[in-house]
């Protein structure tokens, strides 16, 4: 790891979150919302509310996306750019979003569900559990640049 990296290992993090945040969100909503048609984003009332809240989540998903590729730029010109660094936010963003997504949206509000009209615990032990082996993968590669930070410190004793 270069000096310069650890100094901005916050703002890698941040920008490898809102990557993932961006990029699930963008899988679901052209996967889910659109390709299959299993749900919308809002599914309580009319089509026309639930395209308008797909519209609204897809606009989030680029919104997060693209700040985070101004800040993966801005990081690049500043040569800080910490690639385990930013890889474990991604994946950390992406296991948060889903099981957020999963746990949240589908079960505590009950905004929309994975698919209707079918047994619906597959899908949801599949969504979380994906969402959850996302996030340990997330951990594991932060717990390593953790490390590799303080091991860092320790050498410019």
């Amino acid at each position: 790891m270069e000096k310069n990296q650890g100094s901005y290992s916050f703002r890698n993090l941040g920008s490898g979150l809102l990557f993932g945040m961006g990029l699930v969100a963008f899988i679901d909503e052209a996967v889910f919302h659109q390709i299959l048609g299993w749900h919308h984003f809002y599914d309580k009332s009319t089509t026309a509310v639930g395209l308008f809240s797909d519209g609204l989540f897809h606009a989030f998903s680029w919104f997060a996306t693209v700040a985070s590729l101004f800040l993966f730029a801005d990081l690049r010109r500043r040569n800080s750019l910490w690639i385990k660094r930013w890889i474990s936010g991604v994946f950390l963003g992406a296991g948060f979003f889903q099981l957020y997504d999963g746990l949240v949206h589908h079960k505590l509000l009950e905004l929309h569900q994975i698919r209707y009209h079918v047994d619906i615990l597959p899908y949801d032990i599949v969504w979380n559990g994906v969402a959850v082996i996302i996030l340990l993968m997330g951990v594991f590669l932060y717990m390593q640049t953790q490390k590799a930070k303080g091991l860092q410190k320790k050498g410019d004793r």
